[in-house]
């Protein structure tokens, strides 16, 4: 089974290396401890370009998002909890996503079926990237996180760039809007609660 997602991974290869000598360093890597470590903690939803249907709509849907990343190594699984603002709501969601480490991918099982990202690093240690479809020029799509709610004028250069290495354009992104985001309160509260619950304990 190893052999096949080898495989798989190998021939995703050559879409990350184009013209652009910058492109070399957005690749399909295994996913170690380190690695683990790295995607550990809060992270905000910046912006993503999804040419699969679905994706693009459920996307255009989130006006702000973040989430807190705790893996776990021994399971290979990753705790996400999530705080999506839709409309002028508040959604939160606790949900288990699935490390596959050879192939460098984590999924979520959601409407009836696993979803899987390529999980890709470029420059800045302070983001990363999910990539589906690789293999698909049809429906391949890019979302881009950083540690921060806000990006930075070079980070969203960045996530131009590594759209412009998997041969998407900029222009089919879709960004959020921190200004509209009604989670904060919540999280901050939920937050409050866990450190007294630790102090309790």
């Amino acid at each position: 089974m190893a052999l096949p997602w080898a495989l798989a991974v190998l021939s995703l290869l050559p879409l990350l290396d184009a013209q652009n000598p910058a492109c070399a360093n957005l690749t399909v890597a295994p996913i170690t401890n380190a690695t683990l470590d790295r995607i550990s903690g809060k992270w905000f939803f910046i912006a993503s370009a999804q040419r699969n249907p679905v994706y693009n709509q459920s996307v255009r849907t989130i006006h702000a998002n973040f989430f807190y990343f705790t893996p776990n190594h021994t399971e290979d699984q990753i705790l996400l909890r999530e705080y999506m603002t839709v409309g002028d709501k508040c959604i939160y969601n606790s949900s288990d996503l699935w490390v596959q480490r050879v192939n460098g991918t984590i999924s979520k099982h959601e409407w009836g079926r696993e979803h899987f990202a390529h999980l890709l690093f470029f420059k800045d240690p302070r983001t990363f990237f999910l990539a589906a479809y690789l293999d698909d020029e049809k429906n391949r799509g890019l979302s881009f996180y950083t540690d921060k709610p806000v990006a930075t004028q070079e980070q969203l250069e960045e996530f131009h760039e590594a759209l412009a290495c998997l041969g998407m354009h900029k222009s089919e992104a879709v960004y959020t809007d921190w200004k509209k985001d009604r989670c904060e309160p919540q999280d901050s509260q939920d937050e409050k609660g866990k450190k007294t619950e630790n102090e309790e304990s």
